[in-house]
């Protein structure tokens, strides 16, 4: 069986490789760094990353920011 996260498993599959998330010009997937992070972080990164590429660049970077304050608002309980 192909192994999931090859690049050549499922090309254009909405599922396992969306188009957005493999447009960044290193082709890297997104989950490949996104998972290093914890939920939060991972998400701000997957909306910065996919910004350009799904048609309302300025609502993701609003969530993106969404997913920053609610990691500073955990840290910041951790206090």
């Amino acid at each position: 069986m192909t192994c999931p996260y090859d690049k050549s498993f499922g090309k254009g599959d909405k599922v396992n490789h969306p188009p957005h998330y493999l447009m960044h010009p290193s082709g890297v997937e997104c989950i490949t760094v996104t998972e290093h992070f914890n939920f939060c972080l991972g998400n701000a990164i997957k909306y910065i990353w996919r910004a350009n590429e799904k048609g309302n660049r300025l609502e993701d970077l609003k969530k993106a920011r969404w997913y920053i304050d609610r990691e500073i608002q955990r840290l910041e309980k951790m206090q």
